[in-house]
């Protein structure tokens, strides 16, 4: 199969030139302006046609990007991508609805058994393409900073906790003027990799205080339930003593807490998510190709922000036409690649993919048939 290759330029497009699927677009930062893209020399229009996906809202600010920077680098493609959450990404990749999903978890024993009617006896690979903090936002006026050690954090998202001047609170916050503001729990409503994500942190960090098993649906009741990341956070900035968790792109100008880590506190960065992917093992999923990625959540690494979400695209190790099977490569390639992975982490703030998983993705990408 033939694919295209980026190489140097990096280049703006204008927002016009972006198809992104409007129902259920949540994106959360204004990214619509440009991207980067390839070099004058490969936007020669060799593909064309209509590539669909859909999935994670966490990806959404970095889906933009690389819609309108891959634009530059194939015009007669359109892209479009339905930020409808990691669960209906997944969903409509095991139907067969999309070309490509977005998801914050890779796909489970079951939903790769369920793929194989799709994309044939060899499955789906999980790419892993974007790397965010996790952060957890809080709307706490007078209160700039938040320290919280994991067992504390589990028991608040457990309204075990349930008034932010309790002593625990306040153990790891000396210098800090604590209301007595109730707490407000704000977790998604959809299913959600975030969520999934977040509560495999919680299991991995706070065994004695967290109960639940990781899902991609939020187990306490009793608090607020947003849609999407944008709806977390607008509940967090209009509910003062809120507390939520989202990717890291979306949270503006909340307050965000540090989080415990071996003797200190983390706040989230790029750097600091990506130390913890660097230090995780390869899941075991025996699928040929697949990158999905066990990652390191109870982490004691000084610098290391342990709330990550590692995002994925899945894609089919087999489509039924070649010229399917060109585009999600091809597209897929961009995201990946130096050019792509910059521009997403100008627009939202993620951690660039390393160099040897760049190689890896390329690996797993050239094995994928068409027709």
């Amino acid at each position: 199969m033939k694919l295209h290759r980026l190489t140097s330029t990096v280049a703006l497009v204008a927002a016009a030139s972006l198809t992104l699927a409007a129902c259920g677009d949540d994106n959360p930062t204004d990214s619509g302006s440009g991207g980067s893209g390839g070099s004058e020399e490969g936007s020669g229009g060799e593909l064309s046609g209509q590539l669909s996906g859909s999935g994670a809202s966490s990806q959404n600010s970095a889906m933009t990007t690389w819609i309108a920077g891959y634009q530059n680098v194939q015009p007669d493609v359109t892209v479009t991508y339905d930020a409808i959450g990691s669960g209906g990404g997944r969903e409509n990749m095991l139907s067969g609805a999309v070309d490509f999903a977005g998801s914050d978890a890779y796909l489970d024993e079951d939903e790769r058994e369920q793929v194989t009617e799709t994309c044939g006896d060899g499955g789906a690979m999980n790419l892993p393409i974007y790397i965010s903090p996790v952060a957890i936002p809080y709307n706490l006026p007078g209160v700039d900073t938040l320290n919280l050690k994991p067992d504390v954090l589990a028991q608040i998202m457990d309204q075990q906790i349930t008034t932010w001047d309790d002593d625990a609170i306040a153990a790891d916050n000396p210098d800090v003027d604590l209301p007595d503001t109730d707490i407000t729990v704000v977790n998604r409503s959809d299913e959600s990799g975030t969520t999934e994500n977040f509560m495999e942190y919680l299991t991995a960090a706070a065994p004695d205080s967290w109960g639940y098993e990781p899902a991609d649906a939020w187990p306490v009741s009793g608090g607020e339930a947003a849609a999407q990341t944008t709806g977390v956070i607008e509940v967090v900035n209009s509910t003062e003593g809120a507390i939520g968790y989202a990717d890291a792109s979306a949270v503006g100008d909340l307050g965000t807490a540090a989080i415990g880590v071996g003797e200190e506190f983390v706040e989230y960065t790029p750097e600091g998510a990506a130390k913890v992917v660097d230090n995780s093992e390869p899941a075991d999923t025996g699928v040929e190709g697949d990158l999905a990625l066990d990652i390191a959540r109870d982490t004691t690494e000084s610098g290391s922000y342990p709330i990550v979400l590692v995002s994925y695209h899945i894609v089919c190790s087999s489509y039924d036409d070649a010229e399917t099977a060109d585009k999600v490569t091809d597209f897929v390639t961009y995201v990946a690649s130096e050019d792509g992975q910059q521009a997403a982490a100008d627009a939202a703030g993620s951690a660039p993919i390393s160099g040897d998983l760049r190689s890896r993705i390329d690996e797993s990408l050239s094995t994928v048939q068409g027709g």
